[in-house]
């Protein structure tokens, strides 16, 4: 059965449908069946972590840590699990994902599903398998205080994991991207690299961005990443703008644009990022 085959069934689903579907086909996989051995010459290091290549599954996929050690085997140099949450939350309500199949993009509102840190953390305390994995947390929508939602994630995963992804940028948790604005990302950093150093913790940390953003949010979260001597950025997350030249009907959909539309805006969103922090 070919790659089109393949392809042309899974559009005729439901997109969640469709990923619940591949997240149960991968926990049931064989893996000596599609073990991967990767060149030497793709190895880099980053924040003192060695990836056996540069490729790698973002959050969003696997987010409640069940199929990440597959990934592993079929040959991604690291995987993100997330985003979690201290306390299971279902999400956003039915349906919250759509495909632009004609502007290659999707549109999400998830809403950050999560099982919750007791599960997921149980989970990779059993799975325990080699490989670069990074854990992106989030706050729960009802929470009472997202930064004490962070530092709890972080208490409870940093020694879990090969690096914490700080994820301040999702679209669809209400008031989320305020962590962009100078005061409130200070206090949440000041809070996070405070909580690292009473751990004495080593684990990297890492800050998902917006790509909704100007010149005068890059300098600013630039200087708070300098300050704090941050070890990384995820740029960029999903986009609330840029849907005037989509041509799918289900383009004003509320939720976060990822796909080709956004690809030029991101990679612009990092060249400017890298100029300042290089």
């Amino acid at each position: 059965m070919n790659y089109q085959i393949i392809n042309s069934f899974i559009n005729k689903l439901d997109p969640e449908l469709a990923h619940s579907l591949a997240i149960q086909f991968l926990k049931n996989l064989y893996i000596p069946l599609f073990q991967s051995k990767d060149d030497e010459i793709l190895k880099i290091n980053i924040f003192g972590k060695e990836f056996l290549n540069p490729i790698g599954l973002a959050a969003g996929f696997d987010k409640n840590a069940e199929v990440y050690d597959k990934m592993f085997a079929l040959g991604f140099g690291y995987a993100e699990v997330g985003t979690v949450t201290p306390r299971p939350q279902e999400g956003n309500s039915k349906p919250r994902v759509f495909r632009l199949v004609e502007d290659e993009a999707i549109i999400n509102r998830l809403g950050f599903p999560s099982q919750g840190l007791v599960k997921i953390k149980s989970r990779i305390e059993t799975k325990r398998v080699e490989g670069i994995l990074g854990i992106n947390i989030g706050p729960n929508k009802d929470s009472v205080s997202r930064i004490d939602d962070y530092v709890e994630c972080f208490k409870n995963f940093h020694n879990l994991c090969s690096y914490i992804c700080i994820n301040i940028s999702s679209p669809n948790t209400e008031n989320l991207r305020n962590f962009h604005e100078q005061d409130n990302l200070k206090k949440l950093l000041s809070e996070i690299f405070n909580i690292k150093k009473t751990l004495s913790s080593k684990t990297p940390v890492l800050l998902k961005i917006s790509p909704d953003i100007n010149d005068v949010d890059i300098d600013m979260i630039c200087k708070n990443i300098l300050e704090f001597n941050l070890d990384g950025l995820v740029l960029t997350n999903t986009s609330v703008k840029q849907r005037e030249d989509l041509i799918n009907k289900q383009k004003n959909e509320t939720g976060g644009l990822s796909g080709a539309p956004i690809k030029e805006t991101s990679n612009l969103i990092i060249k400017k990022f890298f100029k300042i922090i290089k």
